[in-house]
């Protein structure tokens, strides 16, 4: 693409899309409009990797089959130092059943129902060995899960990030597949949110809420399986603080969610606002503005900070609330389990693990309500991004057609209809044909059309109706690169990229020499300056060029659309920056520039058109005059309103000096 900048706005005062409700700084406030289905499509994202998410979710089962069967284990352990302590309390020698049977003749018939659902001999102690080995039994199993845990964590990890990496370049790849007229719409800082503050919270969601929620689920289907095998009774108590909490993070999580997306929405704000703020310092600074940007940033910081820190207290309150579910829940299955024990219904080891059952039961419960609020703050940040991805894309390119080469540049528009917005035709009827080689100045009233013009031949905007043709080539049916590959345009606003003024030349021709470099920056007067500076051009500039003056950085752009060898040339007020005496530096270049290229040049200031071949007048998107400068003044029509409009206030002027 040979253009010294990458894109043109359209005139200001020219009609512009109405934004879009759903995208962009405009977006409401409310909650996310489609939560499960871009949570769906948010874990969706994982699809293109089902075998490594087929490792990761083994690795959480063996890890949470492990960690489930522990306490069971665990509660093997605690039987065997109870019945080793009761054992020892009776009459060594005798048998078990000979135990019971004389406790029962004794009218001790609890102990003996106790007794008789023990693996005890009586009077043998603790059985050491085989507690050591179901402690180090237990212990190995904590472990092996913490072992299955990390590896999981390790796979998860590496596919969330290649993950990450695909989608940021499936935004890159979509924001260059946008039409110009997406981007008018919207405020930049709310995009670059979008590129980067929502898919980082993309990221965190996948990395840390996925695998708690996975491995929590499981958790919870696998303790409460157990907690069936060990004891019905008390697991139908532990059961009833399931819909309890359902209750409670269904209530609280759909607040908090309303607030995640007007978090975010707000960060986009700021960011839009910070983003004008740095561009436009000097010009805050020109008009002492700065007490209006801060007043500005606090009012929009303000709007964050209420919705950050509403989302957060809401979603905050989740665990804790969980929690004291929780608690009701245990004290149930204390009370219930001390009786069963009591009345010989359950050994005391299993009442140890299925109170450490329950507790780790609401354990997960309780990490699903912590990392609630990280997902609906992800899925929310998913649905700004999907929105992105999903916006409408230019045309897709015919492909069925191609200029010829060497392109004259011969333009031709044929009855051109164009409106920004529908039912408001900026463009209609507009016919013009130029000849290859010639210059053809556009003036006219700020919105007018002049620069809608020009966006049409680069298709930055595709018309309505009509055709613009290209040495006879409709250029709707050649693909855009080519098409841009044969126009150079230079606009009124500079643009340089973090680089050396070497590397900002050769921009227009990757492949161009360095001899090429400098020829062109010589032809265009860059190479007067540029001598002249310490680095020369290895002269580090940043985006705002800011070791060079404005009339030196559209001199570095004309260069770069010089060394383009562009077949069609695009000038929009290109001189408007540069001093009265580079201007005349500059004018010598244009004329080298244009030789034997069809040149569009928009300008204000008609002293610099007067030799162009052909001049438009343009009011209200219409060619209302054309010709060459004398026969316009002689027609004393729109032309000759606008140049006296302009010379009778410099006479004015001087007169009075």
């Amino acid at each position: 693409m040979t253009m010294a900048d990458q894109t043109t706005a359209p005139d200001q005062s020219e009609p512009t899309p109405a934004a879009d409700p759903m995208m962009g700084s405009e977006a409401p406030a409310g909650k996310a409009a489609h939560f499960w289905p871009s949570a769906k499509r948010l874990v969706g994202l994982l699809a293109p990797h089902r075998l490594g998410m087929t490792v990761v979710i083994g690795f959480v089962v063996l890890s949470v089959v492990l960690s489930v069967l522990a306490p069971k284990v665990l509660g093997w352990a605690m039987d065997v130092i109870f019945n080793g302590v009761v054992s020892l309390s009776l009459p060594q020698g005798q048998t078990t059943q000979e135990t019971v049977a004389q406790l029962r003749a004794e009218g001790n018939t609890d102990m003996a129902d106790m007794i008789a659902r023990l693996d005890i001999v009586p009077g043998q102690g603790i059985d050491f060995v085989e507690l050591s080995r179901l402690i180090f039994l237990v212990l190995g199993m904590y472990l092996v899960s913490s072992m299955f845990m990390w590896a999981q964590g390790f796979v998860l990890n590496r596919l969330v990030m290649r993950v990450v990496y695909q989608l940021r370049r499936d935004v890159e790849d979509k924001l260059n597949r946008l039409p110009l007229s997406y981007m008018d719409r919207r405020q930049r800082g709310d995009l670059l949110s979008r590129v980067t503050n929502d898919v980082d919270n993309i990221q965190n969601a996948l990395q840390q809420a996925f695998a708690q929620l996975v491995q929590a689920a499981l958790t919870v289907i696998g303790i409460a399986v157990m907690m069936f095998i060990v004891s019905w009774q008390l697991a139908l108590i532990a059961l009833v603080a399931l819909p309890l909490s359902a209750v409670v993070a269904g209530v609280i999580g759909t607040r908090s969610q309303k607030l995640f997306a007007a978090q975010w929405k707000n960060t986009g704000e700021l960011n839009s606002h910070i983003e004008e703020s740095f561009t436009g310092h000097e010009l805050v600074t020109a008009f002492g503005r700065e007490q209006d940007m801060l007043q500005e940033f606090d009012a929009r910081n303000g709007r964050l900070f209420r919705a950050s820190f509403g989302a957060q207290f809401v979603s905050g309150m989740i665990m804790p609330a969980m929690q004291f579910v929780s608690y009701l829940s245990y004290v149930g299955i204390a009370v219930a389990g001390g009786l069963r024990v009591a009345s010989g219904g359950m050994t005391l080891g299993d009442a140890t693990a299925f109170i450490q059952y329950s507790r780790e039961f609401t354990q997960p419960l309780s990490e699903i309500a912590g990392v609630a609020n990280m997902l609906q703050s992800g899925v929310a940040s998913a649905e700004r991004t999907f929105e992105l991805l999903d916006a409408e894309e230019q045309t897709a390119d015919e492909d069925s057609g191609s200029l010829p080469e060497p392109t004259r540049g011969a333009v031709r528009f044929e009855d051109v209809a164009f409106s920004y917005v529908e039912d408001e035709p900026l463009i209609e009827g507009l016919s013009l044909s130029v000849e290859a080689g010639s210059t053809v100045a556009i003036v006219g009233p700020t919105g007018a059309g002049k620069t809608t013009l020009v966006n049409l031949i680069m298709r930055f905007y595709d018309v309505d109706s009509g055709r613009i043709l290209i040495d006879g080539v409709d250029i709707n049916t050649v693909p855009r690169a080519e098409l841009r590959s044969r126009i150079g345009m230079v606009l009124q606003d500079t643009w340089l990229f973090d680089g050396t003024i070497r590397e900002n030349i050769r921009y227009g021709r990757l492949e161009a020499t360095d001899d090429e470099v400098v020829a062109a920056a010589t032809a265009t007067f860059v190479d007067r300056f540029v001598r002249q500076l310490p680095d020369g051009y290895d002269t580090v500039l940043d985006d705002d060029g800011g070791a060079v003056s404005a009339g030196e950085k559209q001199l570095i752009t004309i260069a770069r659309a010089f060394l383009a060898r562009p077949s069609v040339l695009i000038l929009d007020e290109a001189t408007s920056s540069v001093d009265t005496r580079t201007e005349l530096l500059v004018q010598k270049a244009m004329a080298a520039l244009r030789n034997d290229r069809t040149s569009f040049v928009i300008a204000h200031r008609l002293s610099t058109i007067r030799d162009a071949d052909t001049i438009l007048v343009m009011e209200a998107g219409r060619i209302v005059e054309q010709g060459t400068h004398e026969e316009l003044l002689a027609r004393a029509g729109a032309y000759d309103r606008l140049y006296r409009s302009q010379f009778a206030g410099a006479s004015t002027t001087d007169d009075e000096s």
